[in-house]
């Protein structure tokens, strides 16, 4: 098998994009067939974004793009890991390196990741 198992051009697989280096999970996206194919003519990560019902090139509003050093899928071949070198030090859309940057303790939500931009200045104002 080549490629996950995409059984029509409307399927979407999860995707974890990991830190190559150390190992950091960075965020949970999907990914259709052309975004897998473009992630691996590119070698820049290409996701599904199921808000926008479009392809969405990481970091093409941000600039903080995600170059892929390594694609694995699972054994079931409906799971994607793409072990990537993280541009401009933030993966998640709030300005935070991860995406996971929250952690559950008994008192609630801790927050444990660094924030490493503003998102207003990023993204402008958030929408109403």
């Amino acid at each position: 098998m080549t490629e996950p198992a995409f059984q029509d051009e409307q399927t979407l697989l999860p995707a974890v994009a990991q830190d190559a280096e150390t190992g950091q999970v960075l965020m949970l996206a999907f990914m259709n067939r052309e975004a897998y194919q473009e992630t691996l003519r590119t070698g820049r990560a290409v996701y599904y974004s199921r808000s926008k019902q479009r392809l969405w090139r990481k970091g093409e509003q941000s600039g903080n793009e995600q170059v892929v050093k390594q694609v694995l899928i699972d054994c079931d071949a409906d799971a994607i890991v793409l072990r990537v070198e993280q541009l401009g030090g933030a993966a998640c859309h709030t300005g935070h390196q991860s995406c996971f940057y929250r952690e559950v303790t008994d008192q609630g939500l801790r927050v444990v990741g660094q924030r490493v931009f503003d998102p207003s200045q990023v993204y402008g104002p958030p929408q109403a």
